[in-house]
């Protein structure tokens, strides 16, 4: 099933962040994994944006080098987490469509917030149709819109019609995060005109898989979670050696020669 026909249903889709994180991931059964800016970022050693700014800590450069290498080791399609398409303009988010083609990814996510304030709606608009051009008939293009996210003043209503004006200009799933109550989550389903994908993991939120697939969810993410999880693994390792000396941490690594077979049929 191609990337575009899992949109006709419902799936779930992780993010890794490296070619051994997507190799795992894969193999656990999904139908499609994403990459996570942040968890990119993460483990090379920076911010998921820097700060004060607000602006990507990791370039274009960096972020595609990264891509390529997780694209190149996924036997199944990958959605790629394009930030902003890495400029204001919108010859800039088509020039960063194409870079995705070519890495290889099946789909990409076109946010509206440049790491300080939402772009204006109509640059908006013109953004996403910039992108739909570049992206031809195969390529899924997914466009975010973060007023929810980002606790502004902003609307339920205000996002709804953001990601209609978004699917108008041509974008095939419409992602609002940020919201996690059920009612919203169905409001957002019923209102949207296209397919909807929600991210599991941000904040405290106890929404299940099954919780969004009841509420008609068509997608579901989970942003840099997992690679935050992996890295908490690793500090609480660092903590029991400093403190108890003990290795309890090892009881949940999987096996050296499962990995080393795992990855040689990758």
């Amino acid at each position: 099933m191609t990337f575009r026909e899992l949109h006709n249903g419902f799936f779930v889709m992780p993010n890794a962040w490296d070619a051994g994180s997507a190799v795992v991931l894969a193999d656990a059964g999904f139908p499609a994994i994403a990459t996570t800016s942040a968890g990119i970022a993460f483990s090379l050693g920076k911010g998921d944006h820097t700060l004060p700014d607000g602006a990507p800590a990791v370039s274009r450069e960096d972020m595609f080098a990264r891509v390529r290498e997780i694209t190149a080791a996924s036997a199944i399609p990958v959605n790629g987490d394009l930030e902003d398409g890495y400029g204001s303009e919108p010859e800039k988010v088509a020039e960063t469509i194409t870079l995705a083609r070519e890495a290889g990814l099946a789909g990409g996510n076109i946010e509206d917030y440049d790491g300080r304030e939402l772009y204006d709606v109509e640059l908006s608009v013109e953004r996403i149709v910039a992108a739909r051009e570049a992206a031809g008939p195969d390529f899924v293009l997914t466009a975010r819109t973060d007023g929810q996210l980002l606790r502004t003043p902003t609307s339920l209503q205000d996002s709804i019609d953001r990601a209609n004006r978004f699917h108008e200009a041509g974008a095939d799933c419409l992602y609002v995060p940020g919201v996690n109550d059920l009612k919203d989550l169905a409001t957002l389903v019923n209102e949207i005109a296209g397919p909807l994908n929600v991210v599991l993991g941000l904040g405290s939120s106890t929404l299940t898989v099954a919780d969004l697939q009841a509420a008609g969810v068509t997608r579901i993410s989970l942003g840099g979670s997992i690679a935050r999880a992996a890295l908490g693994l690793v500090r609480r390792a660092a903590q029991e050696l400093l403190t108890t000396g003990t290795i309890d941490f090892a009881a949940d690594q999987i096996p050296q020669s499962e990995l080393n077979q795992l990855f040689a049929r990758h």
